[in-house]
C-alpha cells in the first residue's frame, strides 16, 4: 500500500479535475511567467486563470520548491 500524498501535491487531482489541465501544464505556465514572487504568482493564477486561492497556492509552492 502506498503512502497518501501530502502537502501541496494532495491538491493536484482536484486541480486537474476542476480546471481541466494537467499539473505539468500549470507548472509550465508558472515557470514561463515573468513573475517571480510567490504571492504575485498566486494572484496571477487567480485573476488570469480563475483558480481558487488554495489551488493556486499549492501549485506555486510545489513548482517553486522544485527549483
Amino acid at each position: 500500500m502506498s503512502e497518501p500524498v501530502k502537502g501541496p501535491a494532495s491538491y493536484f487531482p482536484s486541480i486537474e479535475k476542476k480546471y481541466g489541465r494537467p499539473i505539468a501544464e500549470w507548472q509550465d505556465l508558472i515557470r514561463a511567467s515573468a513573475l517571480g514572487r510567490h504571492m504575485e504568482l498566486v494572484a496571477w493564477l487567480k485573476t488570469e486563470h480563475g483558480l481558487g486561492h488554495g489551488h493556486a497556492n499549492a501549485l506555486v509552492k510545489h513548482t517553486l520548491s522544485e527549483g
